[in-house]
């Protein structure tokens, strides 16, 4: 009988911790959703300061690249996937997409279908001393995502 008496406070002394991990989860999940999608902040203040060194440390070589051979400005562009948590910040479906995350953590299954991905590309000019000078990020189709989603 001791057994199953001990079992059972551990089992309660257990929950507490398991609301805690849950809550900690949904709290990171709730920062990454301010930065998303990252990369334009990141553009958004680089410019003017951000180098072409700084840039592929961090995001690695672009997809492709025009330097110049007798000066100029140089253009980058990188393509990247995109879901619409991504594109819509304050997206009223992160709760929703929150609590399947901690279900999915808690053993329920999730009934919810894959998050559609679209293509972007986003463009970089640098000066020709090698600095952001301007930026932008277009759909790598144009209108991909008004079409899917009026299918929808």
């Amino acid at each position: 009988m001791k057994d199953i008496r001990s079992g059972g406070r551990q089992l309660a002394a257990s929950i507490p911790g398991l609301f805690r991990a849950v809550g900690l989860l949904v709290f990171g999940s709730m920062l990454g959703a301010c930065h998303a999608p990252g990369w334009d902040s990141y553009f958004s203040r680089g410019v003017g300061q951000l180098t072409q060194d700084e840039v592929r440390e961090r995001f690695g070589p672009p997809h492709t690249a025009k330097n110049p051979v007798l000066g100029g400005d140089s253009l980058w562009t990188y393509r990247i996937a995109l879901g619409e948590s991504d594109l819509d910040r304050w997206s009223p479906t992160f709760l929703t997409e929150a609590s399947q995350s901690v279900g999915a953590m808690m053993g329920r299954p999730s009934e919810q279908q894959k998050p559609t991905l679209y293509c972007y590309r986003y463009s970089l000019t640098f000066s020709e001393a090698h600095v952001l000078k301007d930026w932008k990020r277009d759909e790598c189709v144009p209108g991909t995502r008004d079409s899917l989603k009026a299918n929808k």
